[in-house]
């Protein structure tokens, strides 16, 4: 049987709609996007399976402000509480969702546990009253850097008819996703006032 791999590199080609040749007199048609692929899987294959290149590797994402700042116009230190609530969702290489449990999506989650004993979600709120204290004239506010996990590997289809000229096709896939249970990295900030939020929130 032929087969025909796609490259990550090959991939983000096709999302841009450019051509790659793969074999001799190979054109824009016989050669399917990523997402016509993955829309394949479990729905018209008779083997859909996700080989993960490695064990999820965990790293700590970019911090942001959660919940609202809180202002001190007041000539004493004062502590405020900041109640936030903040949501972290999965990310991957061709921008399709895992959140529904069908298809390549329910395949992926499946090998990761498979394979790692380990969970993957799709998504992830954490939330929590946090004490800021803030000085006089300034602000205070709440970061969070939420812990997130990256999974690489490839997926290998098989089709009981040729799919676009091809019985098997193989293509990379990376994913990020939130860590199961953790809160993440939380920081508090504090800053002087602008004259604008002088004028705002001290008027």
């Amino acid at each position: 049987m032929l087969r025909k791999i796609i490259t990550t590199a090959a991939a983000a080609l096709l999302a841009t709609g450019a051509l790659v040749l793969t074999a001799p007199g190979a054109s824009a048609k016989e050669t399917p996007t990523a997402r016509e692929l993955l829309d394949k899987c479990d729905n018209g294959t008779d083997l859909c399976v996700f080989h993960p290149a490695g064990p999820p590797e965990e790293y700590t994402g970019g911090g942001h402000q959660v919940g609202e700042a809180a202002y001190n116009c007041t000539p004493d230190l004062q502590r405020s509480t900041v109640n936030w609530s903040d949501t972290t969702t999965e990310s991957n290489s061709f921008g399709v969702s895992l959140s529904a449990e069908v298809g390549f999506s329910e395949v992926f989650k499946v090998s990761i546990e498979t394979s790692y004993q380990h969970t993957w979600e799709s998504s992830h709120t954490e939330g929590q009253a946090t004490n800021v204290d803030v000085r006089p004239n300034e602000k205070g506010w709440v970061e969070r850097a939420p812990k997130m996990q990256k999974v690489n590997g490839q997926y290998e289809m098989h089709f009981p008819d040729p799919f676009y000229g091809h019985y098997i096709w193989y293509l990379d896939f990376t994913a990020d996703g939130p860590m199961p249970g953790s809160t993440g990295d939380i920081t508090q900030k504090t800053a002087p006032m602008t004259d604008q939020e002088k004028a705002e929130h001290c008027g």
